[in-house]
């Protein structure tokens, strides 16, 4: 079986590649490299994958409908982990057109190809942004998701709506996972763990929005990675009890399935700060600051559906996550 795995360089993509290729799967990783944030650190990520015989890697990007079509065409590719994508909520504020190419159009050339070849489930990466403006928690995959608050998000919930489309039009399986604000090791510099540490380290005061009056489930990298192999395993499959007259949007009558991915035990921001502080050994310095456009201030994901239906536990509670984290961040940048 071969897996392609889009957007490879990326932190969690990386992970996952290397993930598969421990248990001897074959991948094929595409990335566009792009400058979002640090070149070498996804060059660096992609210099560990390539040590394997059972990886391959090509410069492709996803908005590139000829490129993408090429490389379909080229190996014969069994199924496909989507998580190549624009991130960032607050970057989508600033440069939307990168959200459109990348996150629509780009994702359309996925699941088309996966469509004109046959491919037996895609697995997509969806977000915990598309609960928007909802407020009751913890977040079900049933939830409504009519209103997000970024164009990312919008994205994200787009996705998940051409996903049943193709689903319910060519039989096509569809697992959507939204991703509860993934941790760890090898994280982006942009998110605020990297911040966090890198400016109490530096004695630097953090930016902390809300006055840091905020919830978020966050979920540690390798309990991510296992619900998208448990995935891989457990192709979408039409729902016997889905009702017109009561519709479910996380099932269907067609292959598609959507699933939450989180710890299930939401950290008040000053608790992450502190677990920071803990592994550091050193206070953080705080300013602070109004809530930003696009936030969404709680995030509590209700897991049932994924523990019940493919089996998922999280198990990495968030003071050993910010510790590995931390332990990997003075070993790379040699703080």
């Amino acid at each position: 079986m071969t897996i392609l795995v889009t957007g490879a360089a990326g932190f969690i993509g990386f992970h996952v590649a290397q993930a598969l290729i421990s248990e001897g799967r074959t991948v094929i990783g595409i990335d566009n490299l792009n400058a979002y944030y640090d070149i070498s650190l996804k060059n660096a990520r992609l210099d560990r994958l390539k040590t394997s015989a059972h990886f391959s890697f090509l410069t492709v990007d996803i908005a590139d409908q000829t490129a993408v079509e090429n490389l379909f065409k080229s190996y014969k590719i069994s199924k496909v982990i989507h998580l190549a994508a624009q991130p960032g909520v607050r970057y989508s504020l600033e440069n939307p057109h990168y959200y459109i190419q990348a996150n629509l159009v780009g994702f359309f050339h996925i699941i088309e190809a996966c469509r004109q070849h046959k491919i037996e489930h895609l697995i997509y990466a969806s977000s915990s942004s598309v609960y928007g403006a909802n407020t009751q928690q913890p977040f079900s995959e049933n939830t409504n998701t009519d209103h997000p608050m970024s164009l990312y998000a919008a994205t994200k919930k787009s996705n998940e709506l051409m996903a049943h489309s193709y689903a319910s039009l060519y039989q096509l399986p569809c697992t959507g996972l939204r991703f509860f604000t993934v941790y760890g090791p090898w994280g982006r510099p942009d998110m605020a763990l990297s911040l966090f540490t890198y400016a109490i380290l530096k004695n630097q005061p953090i930016d902390l929005y809300n006055h840091g009056k905020m919830l978020r489930d966050f979920t540690y990298i390798d309990d991510a990675v296992n619900a998208i192999l448990l995935s891989v395993n457990h192709p979408a499959k039409p729902d016997p009890n889905w009702s017109g007259q009561n519709p479910q949007s996380a099932s269907s009558y067609a292959p598609y399935r959507i699933y939450n991915v989180g710890n299930n035990k939401p950290v008040n921001l000053m608790q992450y700060i502190a677990a920071i502080e803990l592994a550091t050994g050193k206070k953080a310095l705080i300013n602070n600051l109004p809530a930003q456009a696009g936030d969404l201030l709680e995030t509590a994901a209700d897991i049932s559906a994924i523990q019940n239906e493919l089996g998922y536990v999280p198990n990495i509670d968030i003071h050993t996550g910010v510790q590995n984290f931390v332990d990997w961040y003075r070993a790379y940048y040699a703080l």
